[in-house]
C-alpha cells in the first residue's frame, strides 16, 4: 500500500505555530524570506467579540516571524488593517495565503466591507452577517519583501458572477504560482447563503494580467454535487497539481471536518486520491499526547525547494463548534521527507 499524505505527517510540536494573548487566531500561511526568517501571515481579532460570526466583521491579517519553520511565531504587526467602508476590503481581511513570484511576494486574502460600525463587544446581527458575507471578495497585495510595505489593490482580483453558481462571494483563495509566472487560482463560492460551498478555477497568465475563469462553467465536484468543502490549498509537484481541503461533512473521508486529498493533471479536472483522507482532527503531539481538536482547518503548506515540508492549520480547543472553544491558534506538523 502506497503512503498517503496523512502517513507523512509527524507529531506536532506543543510550542509550535502562533498564538496571541487576548486574541482569536485563525488561518496561518508561511514562507521563508531572503532574510532567513520564516514569515507567517494569519488572521487575528479581539476576544472581546465572539469568534463566530464576528470573524466576518473583525478579522485582520497580521504578520508574525520565527527563526525556525515550527515556531513559535512572534507577532510583528497588522498587515491589512481596516481602512474604511468605502473600500471593498475596508472593514475585514481574512484567509491570507503567501506566495512568491520572481522577486515579489504575493499575499492573497479575502476582504469585505459593510456599513455598520465595527463591533466591539457584541455578536453581529443576522443582517450584518449576510451583508459582510455577500461582500467578500478575493484580493492580492504585493510587496518586494515579506516585511512589506504591502500595496493593496483598489479592486478585487476576482469578482462574483450574477446568476451563476458563484454569485454570492469569492473567498478562500488557493493560488499556485507556476514556473512560467502564470498563477492558477482556486476560489470558494456558492449561489446563495444556504447553497453548498464549493470551488471554481481561474487563471492569470502573468502577474500583470487579470484572472479569468477557466474550465467548465461550474464548480469542482467530488462524488456528490451537494457535498460542501472548503479551505483548499494547491501546489504543483512532479508534473501534477495536488490539493488538500476541508471535508466539511465527512462524506469524503468518513470524519467530519477532516482533510481530503485530490490530484489533477491540469488543475481543472480533479480526482480524489484512492485513499483520500489527508489529515484528521485527532492530533499526535511531540510530548506523546493524542487529542481530538475542536477544529483543524485552513491547511497551508510551507514549500521549500519545491517540496512540502510543514503543514500549518488553524485549530481550536473544546469539543467542537466555535461557540464551545475558549482558544484558537495556528499549529504546525512537520512532514517526513520522501
Amino acid at each position: 500500500m502506497s503512503k498517503t499524505f496523512a502517513d507523512t505527517l509527524l507529531p506536532a510540536p506543543r510550542d509550535g505555530g502562533f498564538r496571541h494573548d487576548g486574541a482569536w487566531v485563525w488561518c496561518g500561511s508561511v514562507i521563508k524570506g531572503d532574510d532567513g526568517l520564516f514569515h507567517m501571515f494569519a488572521s487575528m481579532w479581539e476576544k472581546s467579540v465572539p469568534f463566530a460570526p464576528n470573524w466576518l466583521t473583525n478579522s485582520v491579517v497580521v504578520h508574525a516571524t520565527s527563526a525556525t519553520p515550527e515556531g513559535p511565531y512572534v507577532y510583528q504587526g497588522d498587515v491589512l488593517p481596516p481602512r474604511g467602508a468605502a473600500y471593498w476590503d475596508g472593514m475585514m481581511t481574512h484567509n491570507p495565503t503567501i506566495h512568491r513570484c520572481g522577486d515579489r511576494y504575493l499575499l492573497f486574502y479575502t476582504g469585505t466591507t459593510y456599513q455598520a460600525d465595527r463591533p466591539t463587544t457584541e455578536p453581529v446581527s443576522r443582517a450584518l452577517r449576510l451583508e459582510a458575507r455577500s461582500n467578500q471578495r478575493i484580493g492580492m497585495a504585493v510587496a518586494s519583501s515579506p516585511n512589506g510595505p504591502w500595496t493593496r489593490p483598489d479592486v478585487p482580483c476576482l469578482d462574483v458572477r450574477r446568476d451563476h453558481w458563484d454569485s454570492l462571494m469569492t473567498t478562500n483563495p488557493a493560488p499556485c504560482v507556476m514556473p512560467d509566472g502564470a498563477i492558477h487560482l482556486l476560489y470558494k463560492s456558492a449561489s446563495s447563503d444556504a447553497a453548498p460551498i464549493q470551488y471554481g478555477v481561474a487563471r492569470a497568465t502573468s502577474l500583470e494580467h487579470a484572472f479569468e475563469r477557466i474550465g467548465p462553467d461550474g464548480p469542482i465536484t467530488f462524488q456528490d454535487p451537494s457535498i460542501s468543502y472548503e479551505d483548499a490549498y494547491i501546489w504543483h509537484q512532479d508534473g501534477a497539481f495536488e490539493m488538500i481541503f476541508n471535508d466539511m461533512t465527512g462524506k469524503i473521508t468518513g470524519e467530519d471536518h477532516a482533510g481530503a486529498h485530490a490530484t489533477s493533471s491540469d488543475g481543472i479536472e480533479w480526482s480524489l486520491c484512492a485513499q483520500p483522507k489527508a489529515y484528521s482532527r485527532t492530533v499526535r503531539w511531540d510530548d506523546g499526547a493524542v487529542t481530538t481538536q475542536g477544529s483543524f482547518e485552513r491547511p497551508q503548506l510551507l514549500i521549500q525547494d519545491g517540496i512540502p515540508t510543514h503543514l500549518f492549520a488553524a485549530t481550536a480547543d473544546g469539543p467542537g463548534g466555535f461557540s464551545r472553544s475558549e482558544n484558537t491558534w495556528n499549529m504546525v506538523m512537520p512532514i517526513a521527507p520522501a
